[in-house]
Protein backbone atom coordinates (compact mmCIF):
# COMPACT_ATOMS: atom_id res chain seq x y z
CA UNK A 1 0.00 0.00 0.00
CA UNK A 2 2.63 2.61 0.89
CA UNK A 3 4.46 1.72 -2.27
CA UNK A 4 1.48 2.51 -4.50
CA UNK A 5 0.99 5.96 -2.95
CA UNK A 6 4.59 6.88 -3.60
CA UNK A 7 4.34 5.82 -7.22
CA UNK A 8 1.27 7.98 -7.80
CA UNK A 9 2.95 10.98 -6.32
CA UNK A 10 5.87 10.63 -8.66
CA UNK A 11 3.52 10.45 -11.66
CA UNK A 12 1.83 13.70 -10.66
CA UNK A 13 5.12 15.47 -10.31
CA UNK A 14 6.23 14.44 -13.77
CA UNK A 15 2.94 15.67 -15.29
CA UNK A 16 3.39 19.09 -13.75
CA UNK A 17 6.94 19.21 -15.03
CA UNK A 18 5.72 18.39 -18.54
CA UNK A 19 3.14 21.16 -18.38
CA UNK A 20 5.75 23.60 -17.18
CA UNK A 21 8.13 22.53 -19.94
CA UNK A 22 5.52 22.95 -22.81
CA UNK A 23 4.01 26.28 -21.69
CA UNK A 24 6.78 28.63 -23.10
CA UNK A 25 6.59 27.00 -26.54
CA UNK A 26 2.85 27.62 -26.77
CA UNK A 27 3.39 31.22 -25.74
CA UNK A 28 6.06 31.78 -28.36
CA UNK A 29 3.83 30.31 -31.08
CA UNK A 30 0.98 32.63 -30.09
CA UNK A 31 3.27 35.66 -30.12
CA UNK A 32 4.54 34.68 -33.55
CA UNK A 33 1.07 34.34 -34.94
CA UNK A 34 0.10 37.66 -33.39
CA UNK A 35 3.06 39.40 -34.95
CA UNK A 36 2.35 37.79 -38.31
CA UNK A 37 -1.26 38.93 -38.12
CA UNK A 38 -0.10 42.42 -37.18
CA UNK A 39 2.27 42.51 -40.15
CA UNK A 40 -0.46 41.26 -42.43
CA UNK A 41 -2.85 43.88 -41.07
CA UNK A 42 -0.29 46.62 -41.69
CA UNK A 43 0.24 45.33 -45.23
CA UNK A 44 -3.49 45.36 -45.85
CA UNK A 45 -3.67 48.90 -44.50
CA UNK A 46 -0.93 49.96 -46.90
CA UNK A 47 -2.74 48.28 -49.78
CA UNK A 48 -5.97 50.01 -48.80
CA UNK A 49 -4.20 53.40 -48.68
CA UNK A 50 -2.59 52.70 -52.05
CA UNK A 51 -5.96 51.81 -53.58
CA UNK A 52 -7.48 54.96 -52.10
CA UNK A 53 -4.66 57.05 -53.56
CA UNK A 54 -5.09 55.48 -56.99
CA UNK A 55 -8.84 56.00 -56.74
CA UNK A 56 -8.34 59.71 -56.02
CA UNK A 57 -5.87 60.01 -58.90
CA UNK A 58 -8.35 58.32 -61.23
CA UNK A 59 -11.14 60.63 -60.10
CA UNK A 60 -8.89 63.63 -60.67
CA UNK A 61 -7.99 62.37 -64.15
CA UNK A 62 -11.64 61.74 -64.97
CA UNK A 63 -12.43 65.28 -63.81
CA UNK A 64 -9.74 66.69 -66.08
CA UNK A 65 -11.01 64.54 -68.93
CA UNK A 66 -14.57 65.82 -68.51
CA UNK A 67 -13.26 69.38 -68.40
CA UNK A 68 -11.24 68.83 -71.57
CA UNK A 69 -14.20 67.25 -73.38
CA UNK A 70 -16.36 70.21 -72.45
CA UNK A 71 -13.71 72.67 -73.64
CA UNK A 72 -13.14 70.59 -76.75
CA UNK A 73 -16.80 70.76 -77.74
CA UNK A 74 -17.03 74.49 -77.04
CA UNK A 75 -13.80 75.35 -78.87
CA UNK A 76 -14.67 73.07 -81.77
CA UNK A 77 -17.97 74.88 -82.26
CA UNK A 78 -16.35 78.31 -81.98
CA UNK A 79 -13.44 77.51 -84.28
CA UNK A 80 -15.65 75.75 -86.82
CA UNK A 81 -18.02 78.72 -86.96
CA UNK A 82 -15.07 81.13 -87.22
CA UNK A 83 -13.45 79.14 -90.03
CA UNK A 84 -16.75 79.10 -91.92
CA UNK A 85 -17.19 82.86 -91.50
CA UNK A 86 -13.57 83.51 -92.50
CA UNK A 87 -13.94 81.35 -95.61
CA UNK A 88 -17.11 83.21 -96.55
CA UNK A 89 -15.46 86.57 -95.86
CA UNK A 90 -12.40 85.67 -97.92
CA UNK A 91 -14.60 84.49 -100.77
CA UNK A 92 -16.59 87.73 -100.70
CA UNK A 93 -13.40 89.78 -100.51
CA UNK A 94 -11.97 87.96 -103.54
CA UNK A 95 -15.22 88.49 -105.43
CA UNK A 96 -15.21 92.14 -104.44
CA UNK A 97 -11.62 92.53 -105.62
CA UNK A 98 -12.44 90.90 -108.95
CA UNK A 99 -15.47 93.14 -109.34
CA UNK A 100 -13.38 96.19 -108.47
CA UNK A 101 -10.76 95.25 -111.04
CA UNK A 102 -13.41 94.88 -113.73
CA UNK A 103 -15.01 98.12 -112.58
CA UNK A 104 -11.71 99.96 -112.80
CA UNK A 105 -11.08 98.72 -116.35
CA UNK A 106 -14.58 99.80 -117.35
CA UNK A 107 -14.27 103.23 -115.73
CA UNK A 108 -10.82 103.81 -117.20
CA UNK A 109 -12.20 103.04 -120.64
CA UNK A 110 -15.10 105.48 -120.19
CA UNK A 111 -12.74 108.12 -118.82
CA UNK A 112 -10.43 107.77 -121.79
CA UNK A 113 -13.33 108.18 -124.23
CA UNK A 114 -14.88 111.13 -122.44
CA UNK A 115 -11.57 113.00 -122.20
CA UNK A 116 -11.06 112.66 -125.94
CA UNK A 117 -14.28 114.48 -126.77
CA UNK A 118 -13.69 118.16 -127.59
CA UNK A 119 -16.92 119.83 -128.73
CA UNK A 120 -15.07 123.09 -129.34
CA UNK A 121 -13.11 121.45 -132.13
CA UNK A 122 -16.10 119.97 -133.93
CA UNK A 123 -17.31 121.59 -137.11
CA UNK A 124 -20.97 122.43 -137.60
CA UNK A 125 -21.30 119.66 -140.15
CA UNK A 126 -19.95 117.03 -137.75
CA UNK A 127 -21.48 118.44 -134.59
CA UNK A 128 -24.69 116.41 -134.65
CA UNK A 129 -22.95 113.11 -135.21
CA UNK A 130 -20.28 113.85 -132.65
CA UNK A 131 -22.85 114.90 -130.08
CA UNK A 132 -24.85 111.73 -130.60
CA UNK A 133 -21.79 109.59 -130.00
CA UNK A 134 -20.62 111.70 -127.08
CA UNK A 135 -24.06 111.74 -125.46
CA UNK A 136 -24.37 107.98 -125.85
CA UNK A 137 -20.93 107.47 -124.31
CA UNK A 138 -21.75 109.77 -121.40
CA UNK A 139 -25.07 108.06 -120.74
CA UNK A 140 -23.42 104.64 -120.85
CA UNK A 141 -20.70 105.76 -118.46
CA UNK A 142 -23.25 107.28 -116.07
CA UNK A 143 -25.36 104.12 -116.22
CA UNK A 144 -22.44 101.83 -115.45
CA UNK A 145 -21.23 104.14 -112.70
CA UNK A 146 -24.61 103.98 -110.97
CA UNK A 147 -24.74 100.22 -111.38
CA UNK A 148 -21.30 99.91 -109.81
CA UNK A 149 -22.24 102.28 -106.98
CA UNK A 150 -25.35 100.22 -106.25
CA UNK A 151 -23.41 96.95 -106.47
CA UNK A 152 -20.76 98.07 -103.97
CA UNK A 153 -23.14 99.99 -101.70
CA UNK A 154 -23.24 97.20 -99.10
CA UNK A 155 -19.54 96.46 -99.31
CA UNK A 156 -16.39 98.10 -98.04
CA UNK A 157 -15.81 99.56 -101.49
CA UNK A 158 -19.06 101.49 -101.25
CA UNK A 159 -17.06 104.33 -99.71
CA UNK A 160 -15.48 104.86 -103.13
CA UNK A 161 -18.87 106.02 -104.35
CA UNK A 162 -19.78 107.74 -101.09
CA UNK A 163 -22.25 105.00 -100.21
CA UNK A 164 -20.33 102.93 -97.70
CA UNK A 165 -22.59 101.12 -95.26
CA UNK A 166 -22.20 98.48 -92.60
CA UNK A 167 -22.75 95.12 -94.16
CA UNK A 168 -26.08 93.65 -93.28
CA UNK A 169 -26.34 89.91 -92.52
CA UNK A 170 -27.48 88.11 -95.62
CA UNK A 171 -27.02 91.17 -97.81
CA UNK A 172 -26.30 90.26 -101.40
CA UNK A 173 -26.25 91.77 -104.84
CA UNK A 174 -29.95 91.09 -105.19
CA UNK A 175 -30.74 94.68 -104.34
CA UNK A 176 -28.43 95.81 -107.13
CA UNK A 177 -30.78 94.77 -109.90
CA UNK A 178 -33.65 96.65 -108.25
CA UNK A 179 -31.56 99.79 -107.93
CA UNK A 180 -30.32 99.45 -111.50
CA UNK A 181 -33.85 98.93 -112.78
CA UNK A 182 -35.00 102.08 -110.98
CA UNK A 183 -32.03 104.01 -112.31
CA UNK A 184 -32.71 102.85 -115.86
CA UNK A 185 -36.37 103.75 -115.50
CA UNK A 186 -35.36 107.23 -114.37
CA UNK A 187 -32.90 107.48 -117.22
CA UNK A 188 -35.58 106.44 -119.72
CA UNK A 189 -37.90 109.06 -118.24
CA UNK A 190 -35.30 111.82 -118.49
CA UNK A 191 -33.83 110.75 -121.81
CA UNK A 192 -36.32 112.73 -123.92
CA UNK A 193 -35.42 115.83 -121.95
CA UNK A 194 -31.74 115.21 -122.62
CA UNK A 195 -32.38 114.65 -126.30
CA UNK A 196 -34.44 117.83 -126.60
CA UNK A 197 -31.73 119.72 -124.77
CA UNK A 198 -29.15 118.34 -127.18
CA UNK A 199 -31.25 119.32 -130.20
CA UNK A 200 -31.73 122.80 -128.79
CA UNK A 201 -27.96 123.11 -128.32
CA UNK A 202 -27.34 121.99 -131.88
CA UNK A 203 -29.86 124.46 -133.26
CA UNK A 204 -28.28 127.23 -131.20
CA UNK A 205 -24.79 126.40 -132.47
CA UNK A 206 -25.95 126.20 -136.07
CA UNK A 207 -27.41 129.70 -136.00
Amino acid sequence: MPGNAEHTHHIRLRTQQLEMNTSPAVSDDYEGKLQAAQVQLEELQKQREELERKKQELEALNGRKRQFLSSQVELTEKLSAAVTRIDRELYEMRQEMEDLEQCRVCFASHLDKLQKYNPEAWSKEQLAAHLDRATTSAELAADEYEQAAAHFSNMRSGEIFGRGKARRPGASAGGTSDFTAQFRSGLAFNLPVLVLGGIALIVYLLK
